[in-house]
């Protein structure tokens, strides 16, 4: 069956039930300027809305010409300004905001491993905290370490959005380091709970021998073991709260162009997709050429349509927007309105 091919506004519609969205897609299609659009429509509905960046080329302060880090930033909010800039949207009501946190890779991993070498140094004995920095020197180059740390700050936002906004949406990193991502929640929440029963094991073992070697029931309740369940356990809460939501309030988008590398790109992802059985909420061919604006671009608009209709032919029942190429590329509010806009004007 082909797809169902419905004009932008849908596109909106289509992430309605959910309360997370991940948009995503190959490097260089879009999906800083989609995932902006989406967040300011839904500023426009009166959402609260927190707007994500684990893109490490920093694309979304650069859009809305906003100093951006890891700590929430206030990009927009629907008050009479907006409102007035916007009137043919007044309907959709006020009283929306956008929210945005640019995670910044490196700082992120330097971070946890910085919070975990002072957790090393209150729980180990003086001798071994020099051994003990050199491993984590060497632990921080070691693979995993940084999708680990940013999936953390990941789990963080999404808690986050859950609890404080109607709904967060994530401007991701190309495909291939998103999709690792995706895949990493339910392997850290398996190795995690793993942990704390080799910790609860090692516990009662502990109890075991004192009571043999000494006749008395040993609990080992130091405040070392103490702080490490503590920790194991609120990182098993976040990655679970992550988990659950990638389930059951998660979205994806996918943004592509239409051009037979990022169809082909795309079409992969969904593949993929499918199989960690993420719900995608529709797909979203970004820049298209206008039919009407000389011989070159008529002409590269017809190309466009049979990628197009490839991407139609495979994708089943999801739906599949167009948004338009814009006279000039958007910059800050104002030109994420004008996207906005052309979702309605399609």
């Amino acid at each position: 069956m082909s797809a169902n091919v419905s004009v932008a506004p849908g596109l909106l519609s289509d992430t309605v039930d959910s309360r997370v969205v991940f948009v995503g897609g190959k490097g260089g299609v879009g999906k800083t300027s989609v995932s902006s659009a989406l967040a300011y429509g839904r500023m426009l509905e009166g959402k609260r809305v927190l707007l994500v960046s684990t893109d490490p080329a920093h694309n979304l302060g650069h859009l809305w010409d906003a100093k951006l880090g890891d700590g929430v930033t206030r990009l927009a909010q629907a008050d009479g300004d907006t409102t007035n800039r916007r009137q043919a949207n007044a309907d959709r009501g006020d009283g929306g905001l956008i929210d945005g946190v640019e995670i910044d890779p490196h700082d992120v991993v330097d971070q946890h491993f910085n919070a975990v070498y002072k957790q090393m140094l209150r729980m180990l004995p003086e001798r071994l905290h020099g051994p003990a920095k050199k491993h984590l020197d060497s632990a921080r180059k070691a693979p995993g370490s940084y999708e680990a740390a940013i999936l953390e700050r990941i789990a963080e936002n999404v808690q986050l959005g859950l609890a404080e906004y109607d709904v967060v949406i994530f401007d991701t990193a190309p495909t291939g380091h998103t999709l690792h991502l995706l895949t990493l929640p339910d392997q850290l929440f398996t190795w995690t709970e793993q942990l704390l029963k080799s910790r609860q094991r090692s516990t009662q073992y502990t109890g075991v021998l004192g009571s043999i070697v000494t006749g008395k029931n040993v609990e080992d309740t130091s405040d070392h073991d103490a702080q490490l369940r503590r920790t194991l356990i609120r990182r098993q809460e976040k990655l679970g709260a992550l988990r659950d939501a990638m389930e059951s309030d998660a979205g994806f988008i996918v943004v592509t162009l239409a051009e037979p590398m990022p169809v082909a790109e795309s079409l992969d992802l969904l593949d993929q997709l499918a199989d960690l059985k993420m719900r995608v909420a529709s797909v979203v061919v970004n820049r298209r050429s206008p039919v009407d604006a000389g011989p070159f671009l008529a002409h590269k608009h017809d190309l466009e349509e049979v990628q197009i209709k490839r991407l139609e032919g495979e994708v089943g029942r999801i739906p599949v927007h167009q948004l338009p190429l814009l006279q000039e590329p958007p910059q800050g509010v104002d030109g994420i309105a004008a996207i906005v806009d052309s979702m309605t004007e399609a």
